[in-house]
């Protein structure tokens, strides 16, 4: 089975989108950009290509024509299981280095105590585990390291938990292991957890409404053993040239935004893409071809980042600002979209009695406002309009957006999807079909 690849390394997530022959998607990955640009690139490409072969599981028990169970739910609940399964194996190996990480001689004055503490945390991380994978549960996040890093605060922040060592000792504990195992190629394949997610699953269904069991497992196996070709990579993002690719295989951001946007919605005339670290306002003709583009040339002023620092400075997660901004009454008029002054203008509106939601709805509103000024220097906004990258998934941002472009040019179709965030991986997967074709 040959496949092309497109993998997008932004500043904080990292896309692979996996296509086949015919153009049709068959894989998608996401993981967090971490420090080594490889692993990041690999981890990616490994999610992409294990709901890959989820697809071709699903297909291999659809040959099968099995009628006593429903495909889709049986798929959706061995997934569920099959992340349940390599949540465990990720705890397991954070296990592993929480151990060396606990006995650091640099916290010699804790003693054997920050070792039990460290266990005892991971054992409640483990025992919890089953309840964030329970079926129609809404996880806080998609990452490791999110999910695990909320948990052992929760228990960091206890004195029942961090006696004798305390708060502060428990996090930097944390936070070298949980590097450790983000810099680490673990083996998360589907190869290896399918068999276990399947197994778990029969035992939760204890055979009602799982279908053949064995029928299930010889699917999964015939799924595991395909074997797949990367027949064409290509390349892209902002940290693009840490790929370990060759030149004919990078495509700039730009060129794959631009391609992106025109495969999700074929009238895109205008793009902007607001990633971790860069804004990007691109104008497309009808082929999806890159005819004028601006990008912000200072900082990281206005971006995910941005964002990221604010959610810091709030004790929130990053998706929690967009429904906090959306039950603001009034919008706070926000000077400075510098990331370094934004917690000093946050600290001291808030001191002045003003409500949070209605300053992080100002917070949204500058962010907007810068770019439509790139928007304006690139060409103006034009019919199709289509907003892209990780906080076009931030409803504030979107709702900013619209009211913005209703001022400034009228009426506009403003297209998201719900894919946005891999909208440069599509990019970049197509360059690789075009050019493997």
């Amino acid at each position: 089975m040959r496949t092309v690849i497109g993998i997008d390394l932004g500043s904080t997530t990292t896309k692979a989108v996996v296509l086949g022959e015919d153009g049709r998607t068959l894989g998608r990955g996401l993981t967090n950009t971490r420090s080594n640009y490889d692993v990041a690139c690999a981890i990616a490409k490994s999610e992409a290509l294990v709901a890959t072969r989820f697809a071709l599981f699903r297909e291999r028990l659809e040959e099968r024509r099995a009628k006593d169970a429903p495909i889709p739910e049986v798929m959706a609940e061995i997934e569920r299981c099959f992340r349940l399964e390599q949540h465990l194996g990720q705890l397991n190996a954070l296990r592993d280095e929480m151990e060396t990480a606990a006995a650091d001689t640099r916290w010699h004055r804790c003693g054997s105590r920050l070792v039990e503490r460290a266990r005892a945390i991971l054992d409640a991380c483990l025992e919890e585990a089953p309840t964030l994978f329970t079926a129609g549960m809404t996880r806080s996040s998609e990452f490791f390291r999110d999910l695990v890093g909320a948990r052992w605060r929760r228990l960091a922040e206890d004195p029942r938990w961090n006696e004798g060592v305390g708060f502060d000792v428990l996090m930097s504990c944390f936070d070298k292991a949980i590097v450790k195992v983000e810099n680490r190629t673990l083996d998360l394949s589907f190869a290896r957890f399918v068999r276990p997610a399947v197994e778990r699953f029969l035992r939760e269904k204890r055979g009602a409404g799982a279908g053949d069991p064995q029928g299930l497992l010889d699917a999964a196996a015939c799924a595991a053993d395909t074997t797949i070709e990367d027949w064409k990579v290509v390349g892209t993002g902002y940290g693009r040239s840490k790929l370990p690719f060759r030149k004919d295989q990078i495509r700039s951001e730009i060129l794959c935004h631009g391609l992106g946007a025109h495969h999700f919605f074929a009238g895109t005339r205008t793009v902007l893409d607001i990633g971790g670290q860069d804004t990007k306002a691109i104008q497309v003709d009808a082929n999806g071809i890159v005819t004028s583009f601006q990008m912000n040339d200072r900082c990281a002023a206005g971006c995910g980042r941005y964002l990221g620092y604010i959610a810091d400075e709030m004790n929130l997660a990053v998706q929690e600002l967009g429904p906090l901004a959306s039950r603001a009454t009034r919008t706070v008029k926000i000077n400075s979209t510098c990331t370094v002054f934004a917690g000093a203008e946050l600290r001291d509106r808030l001191s002045l009695g003003q409500k949070r939601e209605d300053v992080v709805a100002g917070l949204h509103r500058a962010i907007v406002l810068r770019a439509m000024s790139l928007l304006a220097r690139s060409g103006g906004v034009k019919d199709q309009f289509t907003f892209t990258g990780g906080v076009a998934r931030n409803s504030a941002a979107v709702a900013a957006l619209r009211q913005l472009v209703r001022e400034n040019y009228g009426e506009l179709t403003l297209n998201i999807s719900p894919d946005s965030i891999y909208t440069g991986a599509y990019g970049a997967a197509l360059f690789a079909l075009r050019s493997a074709a």
